[in-house]
C-alpha cells in the first residue's frame, strides 16, 4: 500500500475535466470522490473507497474530509492585466453618465491614463499594489493567471512591469505566466509618430524582453484606432521570430480580421471576439488557436454584444473564459462571476463553463497537459467548494463559496482562517 502526503476524501462530487479521444473536453463527475497527493502533484483520483484502499492514511498524512462539498481543479485565468497603479473609478462614473469608452480614451483617459500612473510608480510600489489583487484571485479559486504588461509603453517601463511580474511569481503562491503587451496603445509621446513606436517595440522592446527571459507570450491590441491589421502582423511576426508565443486582442470592438490573423500566425489564443465573423469561426474550426471570451468586459462597459459562444461551441470549437482583470474595462478577479455571465448572456451550460475556466483555459496559456485538471502527475492545484453540486456555482453568484484552496498540495486559503500564503 502506498503512502500519500494528502488525501481529500468523501467529496460529494469530484470534478475531473479531461479530453476525449477526439480532443474535445468533457467533464467527468465522481460521486463520493477522493484525491491523493504526493508532494506537489496528484497521485490518484477515484472514489473514496478506491483511494483509501490504495493510500491508507498514516500519522503523517493530511486528511481533508470534503463531505457535502465539490472538489475541482483551481481555475486558470488566461487573460489578466494585474500590473498597474492607482485606479479609474472616475471613468466608471463617466461611462455611467453617458461617455463611451472610446470617448474617454480619445480625451487622454483609458489605457494612457494608467500609463501615466504606472510610469510614476516604483517597482516596489507596483509589487505592493498588485499583491492584494493576487490574494483576491486566490480567494475566488484561481491558482494560475496569465499576467500582461502593457501600462508602461516605454522600454524602461515595460521591462519594469515584467520584472514586477517576475518578482510576484517568487513571493505569491499563484503562478503568473508572463505576457509582453507593449503594443497595448500608442503612448502620448508617440501619438504623431506611430511608426517610430512600432520600431521601438520591434527593435528594442522585444529583443530586451527575450534577452532577459521576461515573457513567454507577446500580445497586441488589434483595432484600427490602436494597431491595425498590418501593424499587428508586423509586430507579432517579429515576436514569433524572436521566440515568443503569440496572443491577440482580436475583434473586440469591430470585426477587422484579427481572429483570422491569429489563426494565420498560429497564435495560442485570440481574445475577446465580441464581433467575431462567421468566416473567422470557420477559420478557428480548422486551427489550434483557442478563443478566449471575456464577458466581464462587455458587462462592465455596459455593452450588449457578447462573443458568439454558442456558435463556437456548436461548431466543435473549445473556448476559454477569462476575467480580463484590469483597471479600466473589467475590474474583477472573479472567475465564478465570469461563469455566471457566460451562462446568462452566452447561454453556456454548467459543464461548459467549468471546462472553459479549467481545462480549456489551460490550453489558452499553452498548458494543456498539466493545468486545469486533476490528472495523475499534474500539480495539486485544488479548490474545495462548499456547494451541493457543480451546477450550483454559476447559479448562486456574488458571494464566496470556497471552503479551501490548495496550491501544489498545500492549503493556502481557508474559509474563516488566515493562512500564510507567501511562497517562502
Amino acid at each position: 500500500m502506498k503512502s500519500a502526503d494528502l488525501v481529500i476524501k468523501n467529496a460529494h462530487q469530484l470534478i475531473l475535466p479531461s479530453y476525449d479521444e477526439r480532443g474535445r473536453g468533457k467533464l467527468n463527475v465522481i460521486e463520493n470522490g477522493a484525491v491523493a497527493c504526493i508532494g506537489e502533484i496528484i497521485a490518484a483520483t477515484g472514489t473514496t473507497e478506491e483511494i483509501i484502499q490504495q493510500f491508507q492514511p498514516d500519522a503523517e498524512t493530511v486528511v481533508i474530509d470534503a463531505r457535502g462539498k465539490v472538489v475541482a481543479p483551481g481555475f486558470v485565468d488566461p487573460h489578466t492585466h494585474p500590473v498597474f497603479f492607482g485606479s479609474r473609478e472616475h471613468e466608471f462614473e463617466m461611462r455611467n453618465s453617458g461617455k463611451t469608452y472610446a470617448e474617454i480614451a480619445r480625451s487622454g483617459g483609458g489605457i494612457r491614463f494608467s500609463v501615466r500612473q504606472l510610469r510614476n510608480a516604483s517597482k516596489d510600489e507596483l509589487i505592493h499594489h498588485a499583491l492584494p489583487y493576487l490574494d483576491h484571485f486566490l480567494e475566488n479559486g484561481t491558482t494560475t493567471i496569465e499576467a500582461k504588461s502593457g501600462y508602461g509603453l516605454s522600454l524602461e517601463d515595460e521591462i519594469k512591469s515584467l520584472e514586477v511580474i517576475q518578482e510576484l511569481n517568487k513571493i505569491h503562491p499563484i503562478d503568473l505566466i508572463p505576457t509582453f503587451l507593449g503594443a497595448h496603445e500608442i503612448p502620448d509621446e508617440y501619438r504623431n509618430r506611430r511608426d517610430a513606436y512600432i520600431d521601438l517595440i520591434i527593435h528594442e522592446m522585444i529583443p530586451r524582453v527575450v534577452e532577459q527571459k521576461l515573457a513567454e507570450f507577446c500580445d497586441i491590441f488589434c483595432e484600427e484606432h490602436v494597431f491595425n491589421l498590418k501593424e499587428t502582423e508586423k509586430i507579432l511576426t517579429a515576436a514569433r521570430e524572436a521566440g515568443l508565443k503569440l496572443k491577440i486582442h482580436a475583434d473586440q470592438l469591430t470585426s477587422n480580421g484579427g481572429t483570422e490573423l491569429a489563426v494565420k500566425l498560429n497564435a495560442i489564443s485570440a481574445d475577446h471576439l465580441d464581433h467575431l465573423s462567421q468566416e473567422a469561426i470557420e477559420k478557428l474550426t480548422a486551427s489550434k488557436t483557442v478563443p478566449v471570451l471575456l464577458p466581464g468586459a462587455v458587462f462592465f462597459l455596459g455593452l450588449q454584444r457578447y462573443a458568439p459562444a454558442r456558435k463556437l461551441l456548436d461548431a466543435g470549437i473549445s473556448v476559454a473564459l477569462a476575467t480580463d482583470f484590469n483597471p479600466g474595462s473589467c475590474m474583477t478577479e472573479s472567475m465564478p462571476m465570469m461563469m455566471t455571465l457566460a451562462s446568462i448572456y452566452m447561454k453556456m451550460k454548467p459543464e461548459e463553463v467549468w471546462l472553459e475556466t479549467t481545462l480549456h483555459a489551460a490550453s489558452a496559456v499553452d498548458r494543456r497537459d498539466n493545468l486545469g485538471n486533476l490528472e495523475k502527475n499534474s500539480p495539486a492545484d485544488i479548490v474545495i467548494w462548499d456547494i451541493p453540486n457543480y451546477q450550483y456555482l454559476p447559479y448562486h453568484f456574488g458571494i464566496n463559496h470556497i471552503d479551501k484552496v490548495l496550491k501544489k498540495g498545500k492549503i493556502i486559503w481557508e474559509k474563516n482562517q488566515k493562512v500564510n500564503i507567501n511562497k517562502s
